[in-house]
């Protein structure tokens, strides 16, 4: 599956970006979607991840209660609502997808994803 993420951008402390992942090609119907975030120096981050089949999205704790990930079935399109902005959220960010459903434990890892897309920059300042 080829993924197209956009919509970061730079934006000072304590505002909002949305990002979005689209699927080209296919649709998301069974896939299971996440964003993982990267910055400078340091590991990949898992950030959220939604089902396409239904239940509940889960977060990363770093990005609880400001982030929120929705998805647009129609589009089989995933976005990632950033609000409350922090220069910690400084990173490229990653939309992943698997065409599978897992337990939370597996689907926070990044090895669960078969596809990424090309990764978008989110820059805050403070």
């Amino acid at each position: 599956v080829q993924l197209q993420a956009s919509g970061g951008g730079s934006v000072q402390a304590g505002g909002s970006l949305r990002l979005s992942c689209a699927a080209a090609g296919r649709t998301f119907s069974s896939s299971t979607v996440a964003w993982f975030r990267q910055a400078p120096g340091k590991e990949r981050e898992f950030v959220a991840f939604i089902r396409f089949t239904g239940g509940n999205p889960y977060y990363g704790d770093s990005v609880m209660g400001r982030f929120t990930i929705s998805k647009d079935n129609a589009k089989s399109t995933v976005y990632l609502q950033m609000n409350s902005l922090k220069p910690e959220d400084t990173a490229v960010y990653y939309c992943a997808a698997a065409d599978r459903r897992g337990i939370p434990a597996l689907s926070r890892r990044d090895s669960w994803y078969g596809s990424w897309g090309q990764g978008t920059q989110v820059t805050v300042s403070s």
